[in-house]
């Protein structure tokens, strides 16, 4: 990237999303019960114990899960906070000790009776206990799987940066729609709703292409509002931007703008996907419609809460929102 480069534009994302999307009433208290649930594991100090008291992880579960009950929320909730602290322990991790760090999540949803008597084991046998008595078979089924490809996903990612490595886009598209969570996170949805796809219906090829296009949505839109945030603490290789900087041999704004196109591409084809799905029954059409639902609320409702949050754009969140123009941050030294 230029040295010269000091701002730039953002696609306008929102105009190019037509989707609903909402914010839960039960915010406030599903959040102060999750927050209560992290602190009581003493997991965070200092700064990112700051960082964590924002509730940042609360405030994205209220805009993209915005259907749910208070008690799915505030699992929800807690699950996106495990997902934080993974995340927060493996960032300063090799790959090999990443992936042992995922693996103690891994085992501990496998296993009632797995216990090495870590901080993180705990935390996931609590969530162990109240998400999988009301999850569907098909449900949890995917989960475990999601669990083990988001597991390796970050572990990669880890040997990824380690070496400086930057993937070509199909590569790293592979990846990134594991080690984000973002599949992880869209796992959840049978709990929330209360309903269980069967597999053979999540598995049909033309819901397979809107399933990964409503998740390539998502994490394409998080690389291009967290890349300011990333690129101040030298965490280039993970972010869609410098991968098309790199094989698209252009710079910054140009990534930016190819963002913006991909993303219009995938809204497309999602709704062209959606009127193309045959019918399984009227039964299963409902269920197939909550989950395109809540698909879609993910999308939406990360967008809103991007703007909403201080984890991208700090104080200047609003500002950014309206202006949609992004002053690069110092490099932190």
């Amino acid at each position: 990237m230029p040295s010269t480069i000091r701002s730039y534009v953002l696609p306008d994302l929102h105009a190019l999303c037509a989707w609903k999307s909402g914010f839960n009433p039960h915010h406030a208290e599903a959040r102060a019960a999750s927050q209560k649930w992290v602190l009581g594991f003493k997991a965070f100090s200092g700064k990112k114990l700051e960082f964590f008291s924002q509730g940042g992880s609360e405030l994205l579960c209220s805009y993209v899960y915005w259907y749910a009950g208070l008690e799915q929320l505030r699992t929800a909730c807690d699950f996106v906070n495990l997902l934080f602290t993974i995340d927060e322990i493996s960032d300063e991790q090799n790959g090999e000790d990443a992936v042992k760090t995922g693996e103690i999540v891994l085992n501990t949803l496998l296993d009632e009776a797995y216990n090495d008597g870590s901080m993180l084991c705990r935390m996931t046998k609590d969530f162990r206990a109240r998400f999988f008595p009301h999850t569907g078979p098909a449900t949890l089924r995917r989960f475990l799987k999601h669990t083990e490809a988001y597991v390796h996903g970050f572990g990669r990612e880890a040997e990824l940066r380690e070496a400086g490595v930057v993937l070509d886009v199909e590569s790293y598209n592979v990846l990134r729609r594991e080690n984000s969570a973002v599949r992880y996170c869209f796992g959840l949805f049978g709990f929330l709703l209360g309903l269980d796809l069967p597999d053979e219906i999540f598995e049909h090829p033309i819901m397979m292409e809107m399933h990964l296009a409503a998740v390539d949505m998502v994490t394409w839109s998080n690389d291009l509002y967290s890349y300011n945030m990333e690129q101040a603490m030298g965490h280039l290789t993970n972010n869609v931007l410098t991968v098309l900087m790199k094989e698209k041999n252009t710079d910054l704004q140009g990534a930016a703008n190819l963002v913006g196109e991909h993303f219009k591409n995938l809204s497309d084809k999602f709704e062209a996907l959606r009127l193309a799905l045959p019918s399984f029954g009227e039964e299963m059409d409902y269920v197939v419609s909550k989950y395109i639902m809540a698909m879609q609320s993910w999308v939406s409702g990360n967008l809103d809460w991007s703007f909403a949050t201080l984890r991208y754009f700090g104080a200047d969140h609003m500002k950014v929102k309206e202006t949609l123009v992004v002053q690069l941050y110092p490099t932190r030294k």
